[in-house]
């Protein structure tokens, strides 16, 4: 098969969704080595080009990326839009065509397919920018309409396309992510001068961190010497974290993260609604107890080995980061296990055996 990607969100600074498409990117060429071809496509602006080719960088596997005049956004939304000019004129012959959330053009023959990684901007649209919505919402109608597959980050996810999309459940393939192999107990641990309970998320509503700044103050009234300590940058209408104790990093590039995770006493993860929470596997894998909001889209990451709590409950929240500090021993052993399970290549064998199945 000749599969042409959609990389161009890969041209802009990563959080959770690029992570996940660089990532299944690595694993899906591994699984296609030698049997399929994978074609990375993207139109860009001419200053996010460098960006596009750097993080593509040791991804095996045909380039196909164009500079287009600037605003390039305003370019792929008039293609999505019109449906007008075929995806193989600029990529070529194609059996399978793998949208992104950025843009979803016509296309002639082959497969057509995307993944939805969470359905935020239709149940909250009070969480997310409007311009994230205006570009979103649009997308998932789309793809229910013209997809001949879906691929789901999770079971929750997929089952929510089915429900919410009315797509048929049958034809959502779940894709786990996996987790990088810089994420592990063994290495070096960030000194931040005392203990310290650490979180990774960007500064939006949706992240809770407002609970979680009055769990940690009520913690703070037992160990004066607890820091939180927050990586992540600034968000659609995300206020500051600040308070005794409290210091926030901003963004945190991805080689500087396991030794944060690993020098932490718990790693903590409130989201409101997620559609995995790749952090909560991350924290794991770098041997780190784990405390996750229990909202039923972060069943997956956290299995039964995360303590959870009501991500609305500081006094919840504080508990559960005190009974994960005391666990440490038990439960750390068992979210090695757990993290284990989850690897860039199964997620590119998950999209192979998909795309393979769906075309008879």
């Amino acid at each position: 098969m000749r599969i042409v990607i959609d990389v161009t969100p890969l041209s802009h600074p990563r959080t959770g969704i690029g992570n996940y498409m660089l990532g299944m990117l690595g694993g899906l060429a591994e699984a296609a080595e030698g049997s399929h071809e994978l074609v990375l496509f993207a139109p860009t602006g001419p200053r996010n080009m460098r960006r596009l080719w750097n993080a593509l960088d040791g991804i095996r596997g045909t380039r196909r990326l164009f500079v287009v005049p600037p605003p390039s956004n305003v370019w792929r939304k008039l293609w999505s839009s019109k449906q007008r000019v075929p995806v193989e004129l600029l990529a070529g012959k194609l059996d399978v065509f793998h949208f992104s959330d950025w843009m979803y053009p016509p296309q002639r023959g082959g497969l057509r397919t995307t993944t939805v990684h969470d359905l935020i901007p239709l149940h909250h649209p009070e969480w997310v920018d409007p311009r994230t919505a205006e570009l979103h919402v649009p997308k998932y109608r789309h793809s229910a309409e013209t997809c001949d597959l879906m691929f789901a980050n999770s079971e929750f996810t997929a089952d929510d396309v089915a429900q919410t999309l009315g797509f048929p459940r049958e034809r959502v393939v779940v894709a786990h992510p996996g987790i990088h192999a810089r994420f592990t107990p063994d290495g070096p641990k960030r000194d931040l001068g005392g203990p310290y309970v650490f979180t990774a998320a960007t500064l939006e509503p949706r992240k809770n961190l407002e609970t979680l700044l009055a769990a940690f103050t009520r913690l703070r009234r037992e160990r004066p010497d607890l820091q939180l300590v927050i990586a992540g940058p600034a968000g659609w209408q995300g206020k500051a974290v600040e308070g005794d104790g409290v210091r926030a990093l901003g963004y945190v590039e991805d080689d500087e993260l396991p030794a944060l995770y690993r020098g932490a006493e718990a790693v903590v993860y409130p989201s409101l609604y997620e559609g995995f929470g790749i952090p909560i596997v991350e924290a794991m894998a770098s041997g780190t107890p784990v405390v996750a909001s229990s909202h039923p889209s972060l069943d997956e990451a956290s299995a039964d080995i995360a303590v959870r709590a009501d991500p609305k409950s500081p006094e919840a929240l504080a508990a559960s980061i005190e009974r994960a500090i005391a666990e440490r021993e038990t439960r750390v052993p068992r979210g090695l296990e757990h993290a284990a399970r989850f690897t860039w290549r199964a997620c590119g064998e998950a999209m192979l055996r998909g795309y393979e199945s769906a075309r008879g």
